[in-house]
């Protein structure tokens, strides 16, 4: 869009898009505006506006325009069509976990001695070193080392799991199951792995990109 072009109509099978230049004022938009509109009244006259795009608005501003396209000129604005980037970013999404709950992000490496317990899924963004531990009703995630406890399904949830980019603690348990790693100066993992209950026992798995 040319700097001097701070409004723009764009045609499209469901209708015109509005396009407004990122980088000017309001005022120079909205006087634009009218101005093309006052030189095409009987083009624009009954023309559906499918979308505003282009320049964040506030939702005065979005008001303003709406108020001249359908009240000053004729044409047809949906307010459920309006896609303002600015109202978009105001939506915030809460993640409600898997089916154990919500889930806790801790951003931290765990030192000894640390506990942290959450009735729904944890996530760890670092490490859990040894006499470090973690107890969820979910499951685990570890965005690092797993070398201490890690406690999943501590409610009884035999459906949960843990995973970690490394997975070698000193103890792991899910629901009432209890396993131990292999001595972490032989057992080195270089991939992923994910640990669950399989017949009636903790598996240690790749975590690849297949479902089980």
């Amino acid at each position: 869009m040319d700097l001097k072009n701070y409004v723009e109509f764009k045609g499209t099978k469901d209708g015109l898009v509005l396009l407004l230049n990122e980088t000017s004022d309001f005022e120079s938009i909205k006087r634009q505006l009218i101005e093309r509109l006052e030189k095409a009244k009987n083009f624009f006259e009954g023309a559906k506006v499918k979308s505003i795009q282009g320049k964040l608005l506030s939702k005065n501003e979005e008001d303003e325009i709406i108020d001249i396209i359908n009240n000053k000129y004729g044409m047809i604005m949906v307010r459920e069509e309006i896609k303002s980037s600015a109202a978009e970013k105001s939506k915030i999404e809460i993640f409600e976990g898997l089916e154990e709950g919500i889930t806790k992000f801790v951003s931290s490496t765990l030192r000894s001695g640390t506990k942290i317990e959450f009735e729904g899924n944890l996530v760890i963004i670092g490490d859990i070193n040894p006499g470090a531990e973690v107890r969820a009703h979910g499951n685990i995630v570890v965005m690092g080392v797993l070398r201490g406890i890690a406690h999943a399904g501590a409610n009884g949830n035999r459906k949960a799991f843990v995973t970690a980019l490394k997975l070698i603690p000193t103890q792991l348990r899910i629901a009432d199951y209890i396993a131990r790693s292999p001595d972490s100066n032989i057992f080195n993992p270089k991939y992923p792995e994910i640990a669950f209950i399989k017949n009636d026992m903790i598996v240690i798995e790749p975590y690849l990109t297949k479902k089980r």
